[in-house]
């Protein structure tokens, strides 16, 4: 049975964990007080360049095993660029214009000069009546 991709990475992390705790511990050279003062200089800003030499070719070696294992599985390993890069398609139709409703045409006229500009047919200026209404009477005082 096939391993989902969760499990695979579980156990390719677990196992350079390992492999690097085992190469910190060979990297003390048996004295506890070394592994104390390497283990206490590891922190979130550590960088590759800062763990004794062991431990980065503990950590290489893991990091090629789980590609290798990744693609013995059966998973695809690809640079980030081309992940990015949609699949090329073999047929390319011609595309189809987009739909034009019946206010298109009247939106692409040009403007009159001194006239309104387009808009609807029939729609009022803002803050003026609707055309053919009477205008309303100022109130009585």
């Amino acid at each position: 049975m096939n391993k989902s991709a969760t499990d695979l990475m579980q156990e390719i992390l677990v196992s350079a964990v390992i492999d690097s705790v085992l190469a910190l511990k060979a990297a003390s050279k048996g004295m506890p007080n070394t592994l104390l003062r390497d283990l206490n200089a590891i922190h979130a800003n550590t960088t590759l360049q800062d763990l004794p030499r062991e431990v980065q070719a503990a950590i290489a070696n893991g990091v090629r095993s789980g590609f290798n294992r990744l693609l013995k599985e059966g998973y695809s390993v690809a640079s980030a660029q081309a992940a990015r890069t949609p699949p090329v398609r073999r047929e390319e139709r011609p595309s189809r214009p987009p739909a034009r409703s019946a206010t298109d045409d009247f939106r692409r006229q040009p403007r009159k000069p001194g006239g309104r500009p387009p808009g609807k047919p029939g729609s009022p200026r803002p803050g003026s009546s609707r055309p053919g209404s009477p205008r309303p009477k100022p109130p009585k005082s």
